[in-house]
C-alpha cells in the first residue's frame, strides 16, 4: 500500500547502510577471508577449482552472484555470464545464469513496485530516467521482450522501471527471461569454449553475436524513441486496440 512505502524506504536505507559499512570493514580488515575473496576475483583458474570443489554450494554461490549483479547494476553482467560457462560448462552455466538473472530481475522489479518512484529515481541517473522513464507507463508485452533482447539497453535499470509500470508481474517475469536467453547463452558458450581452449569456436560465436546484435545495438536509440512516440500516440487516441496500434505504427 502507498502509506507503507515510507517505512519500507527507511528499512531499505538502513539495510543499505549496514551493507556498505560491512563492506568497508571487510576491505579494510585485510583478513584471510578478504584475501581469499580477492584471489577468487582475480585468479580465474583458482575460482574455477574452488567452485567445483565446493560441491552443491558452487552453483548456489554463482546464482547468488548473478542475482546481485542485476540488483547492483555496476557489476558487469557480461563478466559473470562468461564466468558461468567457464566454470560449469555451456549447459549448466546457461541454466545457473538464467536462474540468477531471473531472481535478480524479479528482486529489482519488486523494489520498484513496492518502494515506488522516489526510491527508483535515487537509483537511476537523471540521463537514464529522461531517456527510459517512459517505461514506467509501459504495459506492452512486445516492448518488454525487446528491451531485454536488444543489446545496449541498461536491462538492470529497466527491471526497476518496469516495476513502476502497469505490466503484470507474471508477464514481466516470463518475457524478461525469454528476452535474456540469447545473450545468456552466447556468454555461457563463450566461457565454456574458452575454458576448453577452443578459441576458434569462441571467435565464431562472437562473430555470430556481433552480426546479429550490431544492427540492433546501432539502432537502439531510434527504437527507444519509436516506442516512446508510439506510447504517446496511444495515450492521445481513445479508439480500439487495433486503431491504437495503427496510430502507433504511423508514428515512425
Amino acid at each position: 500500500a502507498p502509506e507503507s512505502r515510507p517505512s519500507l524506504q527507511w528499512l531499505f536505507w538502513v539495510a543499505a547502510g549496514l551493507v556498505v559499512a560491512l563492506g568497508v570493514w571487510f576491505v579494510e580488515s585485510d583478513s584471510p577471508l578478504y584475501r581469499l575473496v580477492f584471489r577468487l576475483g582475480t585468479d580465474h583458474e583458482y575460482l574455477k577449482d574452488t567452485l567445483r570443489q565446493a560441491g552443491w554450494l558452487g552453483p548456489v554461490i554463482f546464482v547468488g552472484i548473478q542475482a546481485l549483479q542485476v540488483v547492483l547494476a555496476p557489476i558487469p553482467g557480461e563478466l559473470t555470464g562468461f564466468l558461468g560457462g567457464f566454470v560449469f560448462g555451456e549447459a549448466l552455466g546457461f541454466v545457473y545464469s538464467t536462474v540468477g538473472l531471473t531472481l535478480g530481475s524479479i528482486l529489482a522489479f519488486a523494489v520498484g513496485r513496492w518502494l515506488g518512484a522516489p526510491m527508483v529515481r535515487r537509483l537511476v541517473s537523471p540521463h537514464v530516467w529522461d531517456r527510459m522513464g517512459f517505461l514506467v507507463k509501459a504495459e506492452g508485452a512486445v516492448l518488454c521482450f525487446l528491451i531485454f533482447l536488444i543489446p545496449g539497453f541498461p536491462k538492470d535499470i529497466a527491471c526497476y522501471l518496469f516495476g513502476l509500470s502497469p505490466i503484470p508481474f507474471g508477464v514481466f517475469a516470463v518475457l524478461m527471461t525469454l528476452g535474456r536467453i540469447p545473450g545468456t547463452w552466447a556468454l555461457s558458450a563463450q566461457g565454456a569454449r574458452t575454458a576448453t581452449g577452443d578459441y576458434l569456436q569462441v571467435a565464431l560465436i562472437t562473430a555470430l553475436v556481433v552480426a546479429a546484435g550490431l544492427p540492433l545495438y546501432y539502432f537502439r536509440h531510434r527504437l527507444l524513441a519509436w516506442f516512446h512516440r508510439a506510447r504517446a500516440s496511444c495515450l492521445g487516441i481513445r479508439f480500439s486496440q487495433g486503431s491504437c496500434w495503427t496510430a502507433a505504427t504511423s508514428a515512425t
